[in-house]
């Protein structure tokens, strides 16, 4: 056994003995590596155990083990890399700039098992073969799924998402190049004065950072609660509170579905509504509620602006048989406003591909749509739609023809 072992089974054994919980207090498991690695250097001069050639580095490798997620933690750590997965326990990928590429981590399946435990210790989610999936959050804000066998062939298949980039207001998207300063203008005061907005894109095109940073812009005053099926929204205003859906027990009893959440938000006295995303009848619930008189935003996957608008008017027939498309469609016109795109470009960067607005009218079953941005040549220019609301605008003191000029 060489010292980075004999150093991990004796700190794990002090830390089962002072009951410490290595994910809570990691400064004092830091403290108390750094304890037993000062011990250990004695001994080694002593020739009890092995020497370290790099104490650091050793200290490092335990405190990764016992605190962080040992052979992983060094991708968590990599600005660089977005999002790690592993598909068997010799094949570890990671997303680095938008690339994937397989790494040279090899683990056994014992290790890819004890990973995912402690990974979920913190999210009091489970995972055995009655629910072979799960969705959490790990306490740096990343994103976990897993699936096992037998929905999976052979082996654990296990994803972290990470967020990069924390974007709090539409500037920080603008020095990013995913947004011109014209277009984060108008958004900036659409958000402001209250308009609906539906942000649509592939997975991993940003929906979510986007979702963030237009919250930026929703005033101080105003109270805001999130619902989602995960916690991934980090919105910094001083009135917010975050729900999250809850798995069904073992008994099958106690699941909490996103539409519960909604209905429970409209209790909360909200200014505004934010859902992470609209994958199923939840988005009837949503739609009720921008109807009630709550300005809201919203997630979708669509492939673009016009498909965001057909999946949000099919998506709220999946409530039941008596939800019909002559009411969802009018009801979709009247509640949404604008519908951003975004995309994922073939170099991994993320941008603003198209910003409709939505007048409110609908004809033959088809919501009416205004080009207010859309890409040219690769960058976001001004269309040539206008958008809804315009009262809003001016009973907020903003010159809206001024602002769609580009002028400030």
């Amino acid at each position: 056994m060489d010292g980075v072992a004999i150093l991990e089974t004796e700190v794990r054994e002090l830390i089962r003995r002072r009951g410490l919980d290595p994910v809570r207090d990691h400064q004092g498991i830091r403290d108390l590596v750094s304890d037993v690695v000062a011990d250990y250097d004695e001994r080694s001069l002593l020739g009890t155990v092995p020497p370290l050639s790099d104490a650091s580095a050793a200290m490092k490798a335990v405190v990764d083990a016992v605190a962080g997620l040992g052979p992983l933690q060094k991708y968590l750590e990599d600005d660089e890399i977005e999002e790690i997965w592993i598909n068997a326990p010799a094949q570890v990928f990671v997303a680095r700039r938008g690339e994937p590429e397989l790494t040279t981590t090899i683990l056994t399946s014992g290790q890819v098992r004890d990973l995912v435990e402690q990974m979920l210790k913190v999210s009091g989610r489970r995972l055995d073969l009655s629910s072979p999936f799960v969705d959490a959050s790990l306490p740096g804000g990343e994103r976990l799924h897993v699936v096992i066998p037998d929905v999976t062939r052979q082996h654990w298949a296990v994803n972290i998402r990470k967020y990069v980039v924390r974007a709090n207001h539409l500037d920080d998207l603008v020095a990013l190049g995913s947004l011109t300063p014209h277009a984060a203008a108008f958004l900036d005061a659409a958000v402001a004065v209250g308009l609906n907005v539906l942000v649509a894109g592939s997975t991993q095109a940003g929906k979510t950072t986007m979702l963030n940073a237009l919250a930026g812009s929703i005033p101080a005053r105003e109270r805001i609660v999130t619902c989602e099926e995960v916690f991934e929204l980090r919105i910094m205003h001083r009135d917010v509170v975050a729900l999250q859906c809850r798995q069904p027990s073992l008994e099958g009893t106690g699941e909490i579905p996103l539409r519960r959440l909604v209905k429970e938000a409209l209790r909360m006295r909200p200014s505004r509504i934010l859902i992470g995303e609209v994958r199923e009848a939840e988005a009837l619930d949503m739609l009720v509620a921008l109807n009630a008189g709550v300005p809201g935003m919203c997630t979708i996957h669509a492939n673009s602006a016009r498909e965001a608008l057909t999946k949000i008017c099919t998506l709220p027939l999946l409530a039941g048989e008596n939800v019909s498309d002559r009411f969802v469609v009018p009801t979709v016109a009247a509640a949404i406003d604008l519908v951003l795109h975004l995309e994922v470009d073939s170099r991994g960067r993320r941008r603003v591909r198209e910003i409709v607005g939505v007048p409110g009218r609908a004809e033959g079953g088809i919501v009416e749509t205004a080009d207010l941005f859309h890409l040219d040549a690769g960058v976001l220019v001004r269309g040539e739609g206008y958008p809804p609301h315009p009262d809003r605008f001016a009973g907020a003191g903003i010159d809206l023809p001024a602002l769609l000029r580009g002028e400030r």
